[in-house]
Formats: structure tokens, C-alpha cells, sequence
């Protein structure tokens, strides 16, 4: 999904960028984790953890990194990075730095304002991934601050109206949000924006309360084969590929035994600069070192950046969905 700053002809400048990247085997996305602290107090993540005075060790020079590696995705993410005061600096400087690429940022949205979202748009973000697990208040619950579900969805209609044209709720798919999965992405059609799936997995800090159990096998099937339909008939709501969502059950019912991709068209690059294949794994070294990674034997999660680095090219139906 394509945000208000471009057009249909941008199209094949970015397919041929992305084939350009593949071609090198260089990264296409490139994740800059800001920060490491958060402000929410979510069961399935310990970023809250992080002590405050981290922050005196987070780099601001993200914009070399970037023209270096010229990677046709930039993600901010962390942590909260919304924490960081110079985020709209760090931003406007990695937007400056390289040519053709789409600049995402994602965040809790408890503390994005109007005019915060206003002056990041102007500094170059090109889409807002604001986190949504839920509809009613146990996404208050489940992420430690009150009102966030309906502080989200009254703020998605002033973001649009305001001309910032690329919002999407980032939806983590867990045991007891299934009956949420349809309704937003329901709700993000009716606001105008989209939504992208993740599975939920217990390899970020061992808490296993939120895996679709073995007797939700079949509810979760028919879930996925209804986004898949409601994708058909709505392309660019669900910007997850095709590919990701259908091979979600299978990987939830242990079928799934291919090498991980992670590190070959996604990298991550922590608040000190230096580069790990997955944010949860340990860093590797300052990003200088980077040389590539080869694909692993590890199945501990099925994020969408692990899914969406192993989906093949589908090309006409990735196309449907960005010029949607």
C-alpha cells in the first residue's frame, strides 16, 4: 500500500530497485530500532524493561547507515520510538540520504498527537503502523495504558483528514483476539487505511499465554480463509501477501521446517548501530561488519518479516495490492 506522496509510475521505479537489492543481495528492508525503551507495559514484550539511561547510548547518526545499505524499505521502530525527541530529525536525515524508498514507522500510538503525526509526515514518514490487537479495551489492558483503543481510532480519521496519507494498524495475531481479526480489518477500511498480520509467537521473552492452541486449529483456518476472501474483494486494506497469511496455520500446526530467510532482505539495526538478522536475536557487530546472512534452521516464530522474506514473488497479485 502506496501512501499519498506516490503515484501508479512510481510503481516500477520501486520493483526496479527491489530487483536491483535482490539481484546484490542486499538488504530491501532495513529496520532502524531507535530505542529499546517503551512506555507500555505489554505482557508479550519486555522493551519496558530497558533502563532509562539507555538513552545515552542511542546513535542519531542512522543517516549514513542508510545511504550505505539504500534499501528500498526504512522501518523506525524500537522500543516506543516515538520517545525519541529528535525522532523528525533522524528521519528527515535518512529521507535525505537515499533515493526511492518508503519510510514506515511503528508505534503504540499512546503518545502520537496530531501534530506529533503532522510534523513526522513533514520530516518523511510515509506510513504510520500504529499497533491494534483489538477493538474495545483490552488493548488497554493488554498494552498498559488506558483509552489507547479509542484514542487510536478517533486519531486515524484526523490523521487522514489532515492530508497524512498512510496509515495501517499492525494486528498481532493471538489466542484470543481471533474474533477481532475481521472487524479491523473491517474498521481500517471504513477510516481509510489498512492493517498488516503478524503472528504471535513466544520467542520474544518465553510467555506462552497468548499461542493459538491446538483446539483453535480450525477456527483459525476459517479466519484466515476469510482475510484471504475479504483481500480479494478489498485490495490494499490487508497488506500482508497472499503467501503469509495462507501458510499461517500451517505453521502454527508444526508442518512448517524450511530455513529461516531472516537477514537476507531484512536486517535490523539496534540504538548502538550495530546489526543482528532478527530483532530477537543478539547483535552481530557494528553494521560496518555486515557481510550478509545465510539462511538458519530456526522456526521460533512466523513474524511477518520472517513470512514476507521467504514468500515468493507473486507479481501480479503484489502489484494489485500496491497500486490498490
Amino acid at each position: 500500500m502506496l501512501s499519498s506522496r506516490y503515484r501508479p509510475w512510481h510503481v516500477p521505479i520501486f520493483l526496479g530497485k527491489y530487483a536491483w537489492l535482490r539481484a546484490r543481495k542486499r538488504p530491501v528492508l532495513l529496520n532502524f530500532e531507535v530505542t529499546m525503551r517503551c512506555n507500555a507495559r505489554c505482557g508479550f514484550c519486555d522493551y519496558w524493561k530497558t533502563p532509562a539511561d539507555t538513552r545515552d547510548t542511542e546513535i542519531a547518526e542512522f543517516a549514513a547507515i542508510a545511504k550505505e545499505f539504500s534499501p528500498m524499505l526504512i522501518t523506525f521502530t524500537g522500543g516506543e520510538p516515538t520517545l525519541r525527541r529528535d525522532l523528525e530529525q533522524i528521519v528527515a536525515a535518512v529521507r535525505k540520504s537515499v533515493r526511492y524508498t518508503y519510510v514506515q514507522l511503528i508505534t503504540h500510538g499512546g503518545m502520537l498527537s496530531i501534530d506529533r503525526a503532522q510534523s513526522l509526515w513533514d520530516a518523511g514518514v510515509d506510513q504510520f503502523n500504529i499497533s491494534l490487537d483489538y477493538l474495545d479495551d483490552r488493548h488497554d489492558n493488554a498494552r498498559g495504558i488506558p483509552g489507547l483503543a479509542e484514542k487510536i481510532l478517533a486519531l486515524v480519521p484526523r490523521m487522514r483528514d489532515v492530508g497524512i496519507g498512510g496509515v495501517r494498524f499492525n494486528t498481532v495475531i493471538k489466542r484470543d483476539n481471533l474474533d477481532q481479526l475481521i472487524p479491523i480489518a473491517e474498521r481500517a477500511a471504513e477510516l481509510g487505511g489498512g492493517v498488516n498480520f503478524s503472528l504471535y509467537t513466544d520467542f520474544k521473552n518465553g510467555n506462552r499465554e497468548h499461542l493459538v492452541e491446538h483446539a483453535q486449529h480450525a477456527q483459525l483456518e476459517q479466519v484466515i480463509r476469510e482475510l484471504l476472501a475479504f483481500k480479494q474483494q478489498r485490495r490494499g486494506v490487508i497488506t500482508n501477501s497472499d503467501y503469509y497469511l495462507e501458510q499461517i496455520p500451517r505453521y502454527v500446526r508444526g508442518e512448517m521446517t524450511e530455513p529461516c530467510q531472516s537477514g537476507r532482505t531484512t536486517i535490523h539495526i539496534d540504538p548502538q548501530g550495530h546489526v543482528r538478522r532478527c530483532p530477537d536475536f543478539a547483535p552481530d557487530g557494528p553494521w560496518q561488519s555486515y557481510r550478509g546472512y545465510q539462511p538458519i534452521d530456526c522456526n521460533a516464530c512466523y513474524y511477518a518479516c520472517r513470512g514476507e522474506a521467504q514468500a515468493p514473488l507473486r507479481l501480479m497479485s503484489r502489484i494489485r495490492d500496491v497500486m490498490a
